[in-house]
């Protein structure tokens, strides 16, 4: 089976790579782009671990080829700071405590993004809806909710 040529914007940057047809998403970023942030926890779509958008929709890489890639934007959590200024998710995961080994947090933190996107004021209710998909093994959530809702207030201008 031959390789195929795909063209695709990475975080603002226009990329090309070669792969082959059967090759996740998530095996090209991390083995082709060096973007290892997101994380293979499952490979089945379960855990939210390998979370990045695509095309302006959470997926799981684990479940996208690579090929599918071709002609759309993949934003990943390498892209959520701004040089050396961490995304303000990113700092109050910190500030909170709110990760352990962090292999889920970088797939928690691209879904949180997206969903303060859409709702810049959700309820912990919604917060933990949309959080479903995102598997953590080690913090039991609350340090992460709270870590959400506080970026949430900074990000509306309310903290």
């Amino acid at each position: 089976m031959s390789n195929i040529h795909v063209t695709t914007t990475v975080n603002g940057d226009s990329v090309e790579f070669l792969c082959d047809p059967r090759e996740t998403l998530l095996d090209v970023l991390r083995d082709r782009l060096t973007l290892t942030g997101a994380k293979e926890g499952c490979g089945t779509g379960d855990c939210g671990a390998c979370s990045v958008m695509l095309d302006g929709r959470l997926v799981s890489s684990c479940l996208v080829l690579g090929a599918e890639a071709e002609g759309k934007t993949i934003e990943t959590v390498e892209g959520m700071a701004n040089g050396e200024e961490l995304h303000p998710l990113q700092r109050k995961i910190i500030e909170h405590a709110a990760l352990q080994c962090g292999v889920c947090t970088p797939g928690i933190l691209v879904a949180a993004k997206a969903l303060l996107e859409k709702n810049p004021d959700p309820s912990e209710s919604e917060i933990r809806f949309w959080l479903a998909g995102n598997l953590c093994r080690c913090t039991g959530y609350d340090k992460i909710i709270r870590a959400i809702q506080d970026a949430a207030a900074e990000m509306r201008g309310a903290a």
